[in-house]
């Protein structure tokens, strides 16, 4: 196992603690199902794609959760650099800032530095996740007819973190060496949202106008990036579900 990868998903520096399906739920199987499909080998645009015969708000659920997970980890690695003084301002370069707000105490969109946002995001993603009204876990329980609404919301905003760590972090990213863990966790999110256009292409912006961002290898050719990429994501992924066995399975505070 590299070294830059122990770095990233070290399970001391999570942000969040992570969130686990149970054992012999649909939604478990379901997630084994993607994780096989990744450590098979599969092309990330093959691996999001829903397998014949499941539902796909069952897919998009575990996926949303899975995301959740994986980003809570990466933001883990780089928040010691990421302060009220350096990110005063939750934002992905200087043409993008993110406001925050919420049912509660935010009713109107305002600026908060980047940590507080983190915060306060990673905050209000468990309180969704972990409401059965939204997120049912018990087979034979309907999703809510706003369930594709709260998912792309989650979505987008956990984007943003993607987008703030590679505009404003990258230099700390690239320092561990994990870049290319890094990326190919943006593809694999990145190839999910479009397949089932689950987030509105303005917040795609900060990254796809991003010329740099294309120099560092996402952009690459149309079809992903061939037998290195599977085989990061396979090295990846094995490391993260041997970190799920270790975390705690609490999520609310």
């Amino acid at each position: 196992m590299s070294m830059a990868l122990k770095q990233v998903f070290n399970k001391d520096r999570t942000f969040r603690p992570k969130r686990k399906f149970e054992p012999g739920t649909q939604r478990f199987e379901l997630h084994k199902k993607a994780q096989a499909s990744l450590n098979a080998g599969l092309d990330l645009k093959q691996a999001v794609a829903l397998p014949h015969g499941e539902d796909l708000n069952d897919w998009v659920a575990v996926h949303v959760v899975d995301f959740f997970n994986r980003i809570n980890l990466i933001y883990g690695t780089i928040s010691d650099s990421c302060t009220d003084q350096t990110c005063p301002v939750m934002s992905g370069g200087p043409k993008y800032e993110y406001r925050w707000q919420d049912e509660h105490k935010y009713k109107k969109p305002m600026a908060v530095p980047a940590p507080k946002y983190m915060s306060l995001l990673m905050d209000w993603i468990e309180v969704q996740i972990n409401n059965e009204h939204i997120f049912p876990t018990n087979v034979g329980t309907p999703f809510p007819k706003t369930f594709m609404q709260v998912a792309k919301k989650i979505l987008s905003r956990l984007f943003r973190v993607f987008v703030h760590v590679y505009i404003h972090h990258f230099d700390c990213v690239s320092q561990m060496g994990a870049e290319a863990h890094v990326n190919t966790c943006y593809k694999h999110f990145y190839y999910f949202v479009t397949e089932f256009n689950l987030t509105d292409h303005k917040e795609l912006e900060p990254l796809v106008s991003e010329k740099s961002f294309f120099r560092r290898g996402i952009g690459g050719r149309e079809g992903g990036g061939g037998a290195q990429e599977i085989s990061m994501v396979m090295l990846l992924n094995n490391h993260f579900c041997a970190l799920q066995k270790e975390m705690t399975t609490r999520m609310c505070h």
